[in-house]
């Protein structure tokens, strides 16, 4: 699966501290952008409703490839993808998101399903979000590598499930890559990236202490902090999606095992 995966043995390891940069067991930080607010906010605030809006931005394609392996045509997936969230916008449903004990991946899943009912009920009359352009259609293209097989309710929902853990994992190690850019270190990380799990092709890290410069300790500390800001990021953009801090070690084993399945 794109985005790197952590090894069995890092299990522990991720689930046991945050790895952050204050060092082992740094606290994950819940931001007003966090899923939280969406969930605490029982007003229209504008605080609840930006929160939704950037979740929504960030993890629409496992909603638009759970579409597209229902059978759903393109054009149509697109109108549905984008009616979708510009109707979640709108009508905030808190009694739901509490009975999927506070996860966005549960409550998406189950608010489109409740969605495609109601439009199906009503011959299908989506519009494209009302004009707005919440989620970046020219995107959706780009994301057509989805197999269109018959339609199965199950295998739509694993695919779902998949596609929700591989865009975790590549939001991570795009936030990872922007910092070692900023830094200026964009070749060490384009190394040390082929360093994670997951890889049968992946050089070993004499392997790129030779093609950096570098002593093969060096590169094995520098991988050593990779992997645990790696860490740190992972269970920091879990947070974004869950409702509170205990949930966090939950869903980062729900991820795992679906990498894993």
């Amino acid at each position: 699966m794109d985005g790197g995966v952590p090894a069995d043995d890092e299990v522990t390891s991720l689930t046991a501290r945050g790895g952050a940069p204050g060092g082992p067991g740094w606290p994950v930080a819940f931001t007003t952008t966090h899923w939280s607010v969406v969930l605490t906010a029982q007003d229209e605030s504008p605080a609840a409703h930006e929160a939704l809006e950037n979740l929504c931005r960030t993890y629409w394609r496992p909603i638009f490839v759970f579409l597209r392996r229902q059978g759903i045509s393109q054009e149509e997936a697109e109108d549905i993808t984008q009616g979708f969230f510009a109707s979640l916008l709108e009508h905030r449903n808190l009694d739901a998101v509490r009975k999927e004990q506070g996860r966005l991946r549960s409550y998406l899943l189950g608010a489109l399903k409740y969605f495609l009912a109601n439009e199906r009920r009503r011959g299908m009359a989506i519009k494209r979000g009302k004009g707005q352009r919440l989620i970046p259609l020219e995107e959706l293209r780009a994301d057509e590598r989805v197999e269109m097989e018959p339609a199965d309710p199950v295998t739509a929902e694993l695919i779902y499930e998949r596609r929700w853990a591989s865009t975790v994992l590549e939001r991570v190690l795009n936030l990872l890559k922007d910092e070692y850019r900023r830094a200026g270190n964009a070749a060490l990380f384009d190394s040390l990236k082929e360093l994670l799990p997951g890889d049968p092709d992946a050089p070993s890290q004499k392997d790129v202490a030779a093609q950096l410069g570098m002593t093969e300790n060096a590169v094995r500390q520098a991988f050593y902090r990779f992997r645990q800001h790696y860490q740190s990021l992972l269970r920091e953009e879990i947070a974004q999606t869950v409702a509170t801090p205990g949930d966090i070690e939950d869903e980062l084993r729900h991820l795992i095992a679906v990498v894993r399945a």
